[in-house]
Order: structure tokens, then C-alpha cells, then sequence
């Protein structure tokens, strides 16, 4: 306990402390800025250029148990870069066309359509070269300029359009010094973030003119066994829906959506505070540790638990030794939650706690788990499916997503690697709060954090030094 006090108190600040260690978001934060505004100078669609499916006989994909389970959701990821010292940024755009076509010879289902079977009403994605769409834009500001804390203020609308005819779009934005930002956002049922990460580093690499290192696998076959057969705990925590459940979860505040920055230093002194007795915890278990005591202090007083989450890649637990699994495109997640009371939490050590994740989180990195989650979704069929939790059915929670292997500094197009790259999202309902982790473009061990939170629980984790909102000074614009 004495150590795990004189970790917390390095982690911790008087309030005159934090003012200067978060000096300049204040500062960003309180000056008089002028608002981002952005044209839309352009809008194509850019379809595979070498690919043997037709819009006359396209091929099509049914989508797996696991698919059903993602609810649909428009998934963005964002990236910025310097202004490129070699091309203009039209040369660059049009080199982005011509790779993004390359690229989709590969990833064909990113170029087709979704729709719903009438038979099955279940969606489908049809391949038939329908395309990606990619937008143009013009941003007045500097990169610079940007408050790149404050994610409501700076994607939808502005850096993200969300067209539902398009599972893939695209918008390259070019700013007033010269720096570029490329968002991309996915429909869900293409895929999760392994699949989305694998299609990225695909286009980076085939823009530097050099082979994909990974060959998509699109079968989609992921099957259930015969009988189907499932633990019954898999009632209590997930639930069958429709589109208009997810577009309708009930939200009692409203979220707002903040980046964050974590140094390695505040990283590595979490996981010594969470390890104990000779056990050494994840990254993530410590960190999860040390948010979930913080979000109760955030929490109102009538209820008496309260729920954590974690997102879990079933690739390698299905894949077997050989992984024969791990270039699967499609939705291969799962997300495990742990409970605990309100007087646990505020009692308990980081240690103790994180004991507490690991067994939550050990409940699903297994087979087994990824067996009868799939079984329990074919009993269940057709229609969507998803977690209680995340539909608003389970109290308050938040659910944990890490993106340690995502790639972020790799994504060079040709004209060096991004100074930010990381997640986020235009929903504007949903049933948890989100914390969303990815390395730092800066390679050195440090973390964004893409976050969807209540207001209080943001301005508790603001507190400490751990939680630094995102400013330029920190990407070093």
C-alpha cells in the first residue's frame, strides 16, 4: 500500500500542478480562436480497377454470426499529416485515387454495397464494384490552429461525412499551411478494426509502391456447430435487436467525445502500480484499473454498481496454433464485462482491481467462448444482436478498446508518417461510455485515448496528469 500511495501521488497534482502541466490545453482551450470552417471542393467514386467481379452477376456475402454482433456503426479513423515536401496536394490526391483502386482489387467487399435481404431481413454485402466514395475538402486553418481535444468541434460535419450508400468513404481535407488530414470511415459489417487496420497499411503500402504484406481473407466462415450449444450466461449479456433499437438507445446525458494523450511514463507507473505479489498486469488491465476506480468517483449517487468492458479479438483463439485466422476481413470481437460495487471500487487497491479485470477479460480469451457466442447468435437468427450494456439495458458502464498492433505510425502515403492518427466516431447514441486507446504516432511507447464520456467522468480523469488533453504543443505542430 505504501508503494501503490507513492505512485498515486506522482500520478496526482495540487491543483497548481495541474494548471501548469496542462498549461497549454488551458491555454487553447480560453484563447479566441477563430472556428474551423471546411468546403467541399470535390466528390468521386473510385472503384477496383482489376477485379473479375461484375455489377451484373456480383458476388455476394452473407455475413457471419460475429457480423450480426457489430450493430452497424460508421467506425472513423482520422490522420494527419505535415505539409508533404515532395508532391502538391493535388498530385497527392490523385496518386491516393489511383492506390485506393489498387487497393480495392484486394479488398473488393469495401467496394460493393450493403443492403438488407428481404428474405432473410438480414444485411448483405453485395460485390459489385459499386466503389468508395472520396471527398475533397479545404479547411481554413493551420493544422495548428485545430483543438484536436475537442473531437465533437472537429470531425462530424467538417472532417467526416457519413453517406449510408457508401460502406467505405474517404475525405482528404487540405489545410491553410499546407498539412493534410485523411478520414476514413467504415460501415461495420465490413469488418472490425484488424480487418480496417489490414485494409490501411494495404493502401499505404501499395501507394509506396510496395506489396501488401498481408492477403485478405474474405470467406466469411465463420460457422456454428451442429448442435448449437452455449453457456447460459450468454443470455444474461447480450440481446437480440433491430436497427431501430441501436438508432434509438435511450441515453440519459448527453456524451461528449475528447482525445487524450498518455505518456509512457504515466503508462509503465500504472502497470507497476496494478502488479503485485510477483503478478505482473497488462497495460490495459492497469489502466482499465486505474479508470474504472476513477469513474466511480464520477458517478451519481443512486446507483450502487457498476460495469467495465473490454473488446476481445477471437482471430488467434479460433485461429488455433497456426492462426490460420489472422488475415480473416470481417468481425471477429467480442466484448466480456466485469462488475463490481460502488464500495469495492472506492475501497479496493489498483492491484485488487485489476485482478478483478483480468478475470473478466480471461473469461473470453478462449475458444470457447467464441464457439458459443457464435452458436448463441445462429438460435437466435435472423436479426442484429448486441450486448446489453452497450444497448443501455445494464446500468452505467464503459467499455475499454485497445488498439495496441492498429497501425499508426506505418500509415505513410508517400509523404511521411502522420503526426496523429487514432479512432473516432459520429454516433450519437449509445448506451456506454468508450475509451478508445492507440500508440502515439511518435512510437515511444506513449498512447491517444479517443474518448466518449459523460462530462463528469472527463473532468475527473482531467484531474490527474495521467488523462492530458490532446493540444498541438503535444504533437509537436
Amino acid at each position: 500500500m505504501e508503494q501503490e500511495a507513492t505512485i498515486i501521488a506522482s500520478l496526482s497534482k495540487s491543483s497548481s500542478s495541474n494548471c501548469l502541466i496542462h498549461l497549454p490545453a488551458l491555454m487553447e482551450h480560453i484563447s479566441i480562436q477563430p472556428k474551423l470552417q471546411v468546403t467541399f471542393a470535390n466528390k468521386s467514386i473510385v472503384k477496383p480497377t482489376n477485379n473479375p467481379l461484375s455489377e451484373s452477376e456480383p458476388l455476394i456475402l452473407h455475413l457471419s454470426n460475429l457480423d450480426l454482433l457489430s450493430g452497424r456503426f460508421p467506425i472513423t479513423y482520422f490522420y494527419f499529416y505535415r505539409r508533404p515536401t515532395t508532391n502538391s496536394s493535388t498530385g497527392i490526391i490523385d496518386a491516393l485515387k489511383i492506390s485506393l483502386a489498387k487497393t480495392l482489387n484486394h479488398y473488393y467487399p469495401f467496394a460493393g454495397k450493403i443492403v438488407q435481404n428481404p428474405t432473410t431481413n438480414e444485411p448483405e454485402i453485395i460485390c459489385n464494384n459499386f466503389g468508395a466514395l472520396v471527398v475533397e475538402a479545404k479547411a481554413n486553418l493551420r493544422l495548428d490552429a485545430l483543438n484536436f481535444h475537442d473531437l465533437n468541434e472537429l470531425l462530424q460535419g467538417k472532417l467526416v461525412t457519413v453517406n449510408p450508400d457508401f460502406p467505405l468513404q474517404i475525405q482528404i481535407t487540405c489545410y491553410a499551411c499546407g498539412g493534410i488530414s485523411i478520414t476514413f470511415t467504415f460501415d461495420h459489417a465490413l469488418g472490425d478494426a484488424t480487418a480496417f487496420g489490414k485494409f490501411l497499411l494495404a493502401w499505404s503500402e501499395i501507394t509506396r509502391g510496395k506489396p501488401i504484406s498481408t492477403i485478405p481473407d474474405h470467406r466469411r466462415n465463420i460457422l456454428p456447430r451442429s448442435p448449437p450449444t452455449y453457456h447460459p450466461d450468454l443470455n444474461n449479456t447480450m440481446v437480440k435487436c433491430t436497427m431501430e433499437d441501436i438508432n434509438n438507445i435511450p441515453t440519459l446525458k448527453k456524451l461528449i467525445k475528447r482525445l487524450y494523450y498518455i505518456d509512457q511514463t504515466s503508462i509503465d507507473q500504472l502497470q507497476k502500480l496494478a502488479s503485485s505479489n510477483g503478478v505482473k498486469r497488462t497495460k490495459i488491465e492497469a489502466f482499465s484499473a486505474y479508470v474504472w476506480k476513477k469513474m466511480v468517483s464520477a458517478m451519481e449517487t443512486e446507483h450502487t454498481k457498476c460495469k467495465m468492458g473490454w473488446l476481445v479479438d477471437g482471430r488467434s483463439r479460433l485461429g488455433g496454433d497456426r492462426n490460420y485466422m489472422s488475415d480473416y476481413i470481417g468481425n471477429v470481437l467480442s466484448v466480456v464485462f466485469g462488475e463490481a460495487s460502488i464500495e469495492e471500487l472506492k475501497c479496493n487497491s489498483i492491484p485488487e482491481i485489476a485482478d478483478v479485470v483480468h478475470e473478466a477479460i480471461s473469461k473470453a480469451t478462449n475458444k470457447a467462448h467464441f464457439l458459443d457466442l457464435v452458436d448463441w447468435i445462429e438460435c437466435r437468427r435472423p436479426g442484429l444482436m448486441m450486448s446489453r450494456i452497450v444497448l443501455g439495458l445494464g446500468g452505467p458502464g464503459l467499455v475499454v478498446s485497445s488498439g495496441q498492433r492498429f497501425p499508426v505510425s506505418e500509415l505513410d502515403f508517400g509523404f511521411g508518417g502522420p503526426v496523429l492518427g487514432t479512432v473516432g466516431s459520429t454516433i450519437e447514441r449509445i448506451g456506454v461510455s468508450y475509451l478508445n486507446q492507440r500508440p502515439s504516432a511518435k512510437g515511444d511507447g506513449s498512447w491517444t485515448v479517443s474518448a466518449i464520456l459523460e462530462p463528469e467522468l472527463a473532468a475527473t480523469l482531467e484531474l490527474d496528469s495521467v488523462f492530458q488533453p490532446m493540444t498541438t504543443t503535444l504533437l509537436q505542430l
